[in-house]
């Protein structure tokens, strides 16, 4: 299923993709430790965003839709669960 904020994850993805591209190629040519460690920091936080962001609009979308259509509220409460803990 196609959400409104999946063009905004696949955004961020990219962006984390380029940065680890570029940590990559600094390890390899030898940088400085710092500078590949703050690299490594921003893959982590783009991919973290993304995650975030995707989890969220389930939350929002898919889980609440669920909840007013009448579908099995103990079926939503295990959906609810089993993502979250990707948080």
């Amino acid at each position: 299923m196609q959400h409104t904020s999946h063009p905004d994850v696949l955004k961020r993805l990219k962006r984390a993709e380029g940065h680890l591209r570029h940590t990559i190629a600094m390890i390899e040519e030898g940088r400085p430790c710092p500078a590949v460690a703050q690299q490594l920091h921003a893959v982590v936080r783009a991919i973290d965003q993304a995650k975030k962001v995707f989890i969220h609009d389930h939350i929002d979308h898919c889980l609440e839709d669920g909840v007013r259509t009448s579908q099995d509220q103990r079926a939503m409460v295990a959906e609810f669960k089993e993502i979250s803990k990707y948080l």
